[in-house]
């Protein structure tokens, strides 16, 4: 998966577990795509202090996907989702019986995830 998008995706399922700091500054980074100089002149502190609270919410954000897994099955699901949706769109000429029981199987696993 993309760097970028996998920290959007831990940021958009755990971000509101970082401090009010660490989020307008994770913010800043990660979603308005700023320079550590940019955020570093519009937060008052150094480039430095800014590449570590940056790095330390990476680790804060993976730690707690290490314990929880949301975006793990999050993608899980969302992969299940497609794969009925390409079901139903090829659905004509296909086996009633078959497509059936396939769909049934695919949302048990969903069911299972949740």
């Amino acid at each position: 998966m993309d760097e970028i998008l996998k920290r959007a995706l831990l940021y958009d399922f755990y971000g509101e577990l970082l401090t009010a700091h660490q989020k307008e500054i994770y913010e800043q980074f990660i979603l308005e795509d700023l320079s550590l100089s940019e955020i570093a002149a519009d937060a008052g502190i150094s480039r430095q202090g800014v590449h570590d609270l940056i790095k330390r919410c990476n680790k804060t954000l993976q730690d707690y996907e290490d314990k929880l897994h949301l975006v793990e099955r999050f993608l899980s699901i969302k992969d299940k989702v497609r794969k009925i949706e390409t079901s139903v769109e090829n659905y004509e000429g296909t086996d009633t019986r078959q497509f059936i029981e396939n769909t049934k199987h695919a949302l048990s696993e969903i069911i299972e995830e949740l």
